[in-house]
C-alpha cells in the first residue's frame, strides 16, 4: 500500500499512543479502579506488580518518553502474564482469555525495535 508509505511515521506514532493508553488503562483499573474494575491485586503480588508496570510503562510509551525501553518491559511482562496466568487455563488464547497480552507483547516488541515513531518527546 504505497500510498500510506508517507505517513508511516505518524502512524506508528499513533499507533504507540493508543497502545500505550490501553496499557495504561489496565493499570489503573487494577490500582486506581479507574475505569472500574474486578481486578484489584495487592501491589506485593505478581498482579499488583503488572499493574505498577503498567502505569508506568503505559504513561512512558504515551508520552514517548524512553519508549522503547519502556516496550521492552512492558512486553516482557505480558509475555509472562500470558505464560503464568493466561495458558494454564487452556492451550488456546481466545479461549485462555490471554489474546490481548499475545497481541501487547508483540505490538510492545515491535515499539521497541521500532522506535517511538512521531509525536514524542525523545526519539529513545
Amino acid at each position: 500500500m504505497g500510498f500510506l508509505d508517507k505517513f508511516a511515521h505518524q502512524i506508528l506514532g499513533i499507533t504507540r499512543i493508543v497502545a500505550g493508553l490501553l496499557f495504561l488503562e489496565h493499570g489503573t483499573t487494577k490500582h486506581l479502579n479507574f475505569p472500574p474494575g474486578d481486578m484489584h491485586p495487592p501491589i506485593a503480588s505478581l498482579g499488583g506488580a503488572a499493574g505498577v508496570i503498567e502505569i508506568v510503562a503505559g504513561a512512558l510509551i504515551v508520552l514517548g518518553f524512553y519508549s522503547r525501553p519502556a516496550a521492552f518491559i512492558a512486553s516482557g511482562t505480558m509475555a509472562f502474564a500470558y505464560f503464568l496466568a493466561h495458558f494454564p487455563r487452556n492451550f488456546f488464547p481466545v479461549a485462555n482469555g490471554g489474546d490481548a497480552s499475545i497481541l501487547f507483547c508483540f505490538l510492545f516488541l515491535y515499539l521497541a525495535a521500532a522506535g517511538p515513531g512521531a509525536f514524542s518527546l525523545n526519539k529513545k
